[in-house]
């Protein structure tokens, strides 16, 4: 018997109950959409994860000051001003292998421009702070080192505030008053997006260090050369735990920590708790495609006990070829042939549905306060269900036709 004759007439048998045979498929369908459509989410979500670790800044870390211990109280990090620039100098003199160390102090503040209030958030740092946090530059320039230290009224604001101040024109040389404060927009940054955390990050205005002490910085004697941030960029992935644990050391030093003494503020490797993230994201990703592959597995027994019942139906039929001199195995080929058929079938349509939910899940998200969420669909998670459908048919179709081929032809033909 050739192997088109095979074809022929499995495709007959399919034929002969479209229904049956379209509702059997139906398991393999959803399947394999469930496994494609949640793949291309789990590679979406995971790409938006390591778009947030490169806006991070290349190798960052992050200088937080410590909680403020009291007896009976601590309070949140981030609370204590225990960071200065005199820490600054010294991680500048002596830390090594740092490719840019920047001072930050922050604050809200609102913005006027063109009669329009916007309420943002304001930074002061030194022009390695770009450097650092790996900005580019959209439109303008940034500030460089004489207007850092002179604390020259100038400005360099994010994308969104761009947008919100000056949805028509260019922001470049245009005033803006920062609190009480005239600036000058010199430069736009270019646009990063959501953080990993849902934050905006082009909702911010970058200006000197000295100019923000005036606006948002520290008023009082005790704390004028405080700095609420100090970022650090290792000069490469291999240096960064280095980096990180010399920066601790110098750090303790500079403030005169006592050995055995807890630190008084925390250094961050932002890159490695963002992968860690991503690390998380890529198992969520192969959960949600295990979760999706029950799906086919009920397909697959969905089509066996379909098959079971055709092999019942047609005893006769088998019998018969059989004592006409049919040899076994091809009665088998054929019934595994259907099976299989049925889930190829079924896989292709649900390649295409899996798509058109995948295509969904970008229309319903687009206008999404965290963003679009982009679902990634491979080639290979194509080929993927496509084979795992196609091997469902196969194993789940091959026990049926095995009962086809054991029948005796004498005991199938007395069958009524």
């Amino acid at each position: 018997m050739r192997a088109w004759d095979l074809v022929a007439s499995s495709l007959t048998a399919l034929r002969a109950n479209p229904m049956r045979s379209g509702l059997t498929a139906l398991g393999v369908v959803i399947g394999v959409a469930a496994v494609i459509s949640m793949l291309a989410i789990g590679a979406g979500v995971q790409k938006r994860v390591e778009d947030a670790i490169q806006g991070l800044g290349a190798n960052l870390m992050i200088v937080f000051p410590g909680a403020d211990r009291r007896p009976g109280t601590v309070t949140q990090t981030g609370v204590r001003q225990n960071l200065s620039e005199k820490d600054v100098e010294a991680l500048q003199k002596e830390l090594t292998d740092a490719a840019a160390i920047a001072p930050a102090i922050r604050g809200q503040s609102q913005i006027v421009a063109n009669g329009v209030n916007w309420g943002t958030q304001v930074q002061g740092s030194t022009p390695a702070f770009f450097e650092a946090n790996d900005w580019k530059i959209e439109e303008g320039r940034f500030f460089d080192d004489r207007e850092g230290r002179t604390g020259a009224k100038v400005a360099v604001i994010g994308a969104t505030v761009a947008r919100e101040l000056f949805p028509n024109d260019s922001p470049v040389g245009q005033n803006v008053r920062i609190g009480s404060t005239p600036m000058q927009i010199i430069g736009v940054m270019k646009s990063k997006g959501q953080s990993g955390f849902g934050q905006d990050r082009d909702d911010t205005v970058i200006i000197p260090m000295n100019a923000a002490r005036r606006i948002v910085g520290r008023r009082s004697a005790t704390d004028a050369g405080a700095v609420d941030l100090i970022y650090i960029e290792a000069s490469s992935a291999q240096t960064l735990s280095a980096v990180q644990a010399q920066a601790t050391e110098i750090l303790r030093r500079s403030q005169r920590v006592r050995e055995g003494s807890a630190d008084p503020f925390q250094v961050r490797n932002l890159t490695e708790f963002a992968q860690t993230q991503a690390e998380a994201t890529a198992v969520f990703g192969i959960l949600l495609a295990s979760i999706a592959a029950v799906s086919l597995l009920v397909g697959g027994i969905g089509i066996m006990n379909i098959m079971l019942v055709s092999v019942t139906e047609r005893t006769r039929e088998i019998g018969l070829r059989i004592a006409l001199g049919a040899k076994r195995r091809f009665v088998m080929w054929q019934f595994t042939l259907e099976a299989t058929l049925l889930s190829v079938l079924g896989g292709a349509a649900g390649c295409g549905l899996g798509i058109g939910m995948s295509k969904l899940v970008e229309f319903l998200t687009a206008r999404s306060p965290t963003g679009q969420l982009t679902a990634l669909i491979t080639p290979e998670s194509i080929v993927l269900a496509f084979s795992v459908s196609a091997a469902v048919g196969l194993f789940f179709g091959f026990w049926p036709a095995a009962r086809a081929a054991r029948l005796d032809p004498i005991e199938a033909l007395r069958r009524e």
